[in-house]
C-alpha cells in the first residue's frame, strides 16, 4: 500500500479512536452527574449505577455511530451511481456538441467554396 494511504488510514484510526474515548468519557461524566442527584446512594450501588448508565449509553452511541455509518455508505452509493451517470451524459453532450461544430464548420467550408 501507498505510504500516502497509510498515513490517511492511520490519521483515521487515530481520530475515530479519540472520537470515541472522548464519547465514553462523556458517558462517564454524565453517569457521575446521575448520581450526584442521588445522594442516597452507598457507594457500592453509586459505582453500579454508574456502569449500568455508561454501558447503556455507550450502546445507543455505538447504535446511533453505526446507523449513521450505513447511512453514509447507502448515500456515496447512491452518489457515486448519479455521479456515473451525470459525468456519462455530459461526455455524451459534449461529443455531441463538438461534432455538430464539426459538422456545421464543414458544411460551411463547402458551401464558401
Amino acid at each position: 500500500m501507498e505510504p500516502d494511504k497509510d498515513s490517511a488510514r492511520g490519521l483515521a484510526q487515530l481520530e475515530g479512536f479519540l472520537l470515541w474515548n472522548a464519547e465514553v468519557e462523556r458517558a462517564r461524566r454524565q453517569a457521575r452527574r446521575f448520581t450526584d442527584q442521588l445522594p442516597w446512594l452507598t457507594t457500592a450501588q453509586r459505582e453500579d449505577v454508574e456502569r449500568v448508565f455508561i454501558t447503556e449509553r455507550v450502546a445507543v452511541a455505538r447504535e446511533s455511530l453505526t446507523r449513521i455509518r450505513d447511512r453514509a455508505d447507502e448515500l456515496r452509493e447512491e452518489y457515486s451511481g448519479r455521479y456515473a451517470r451525470l459525468r456519462a451524459r455530459c461526455v455524451a453532450v459534449s461529443v455531441g456538441a463538438v461534432g455538430a461544430v464539426t459538422c456545421l464548420g464543414t458544411a460551411v467550408t463547402l458551401a464558401i467554396r
